[in-house]
């Protein structure tokens, strides 16, 4: 796993995390870094990773940070995201959509940006849909989605809560001293 990124042969190692629900995340292994004797994988998701948020009128929307994988929204965006080919998938860290989906065009990403500073530019509509006379939206992070995982005997075991704030900013120091790019 030398391999710290893309290659010309187009083949970039991938790693199968879980968080402690048992939900599984399939990764592309980015970057390792080595800390405490610990190899850490900066890993992004293989599928697009989404996120919910309740839509009210003239309101930003809201986001929905906790659900349950059976909870009655993500049926109907189920059903909603199959009408376009995709499928939501109720992976570890993150929903994430399967699926051929549209790429942004670049020029409107750079209007966008021109236009407003704020955190809601951060994020772009993908579906929008209604449950019980409420919108929801799912929506695509325009920044990338990283997922940090501790390189244990070959496997990535999901690094949360205080041991992720301990090791976040250490990680964050190694990648601007490799040069790493925003």
């Amino acid at each position: 796993m030398r391999d710290s990124g893309p290659s010309g042969s187009g083949e970039v190692p991938t790693v199968l995390v879980q968080d402690r629900d048992g939900h599984d995340l399939l990764c592309f292994l980015e970057q390792l870094i080595p800390l405490d004797g610990s190899d850490y994988a900066l890993l992004t998701p293989v599928d697009t990773p989404v996120s919910l948020f309740r839509l009210k009128d003239g309101d930003e929307p809201e986001p929905i940070s906790t659900i349950a994988s059976s909870e009655p929204i993500l049926s109907v965006a189920d059903v909603v995201l199959q009408e376009h080919d995709l499928t939501l998938v109720r992976s570890a860290v993150t929903l994430t959509v399967a699926g051929e989906l549209d790429e942004p065009d670049p020029e409107d990403l750079e209007d966008e940006e021109e236009e407003d500073d704020e955190e809601s530019e951060t994020y772009e509509l993908l579906v929008s849909f209604m449950v019980d006379n409420k919108e929801y939206g799912l929506y695509i992070p325009l920044d990338p989605f990283f997922v940090v995982a501790r390189m244990v005997d070959g496997q990535a075991e999901l690094v949360e809560g205080e041991d992720f704030d301990r090791i976040q900013p250490r990680i964050e120091a190694e990648l601007e001293e490799r040069e790493w790019p925003d």
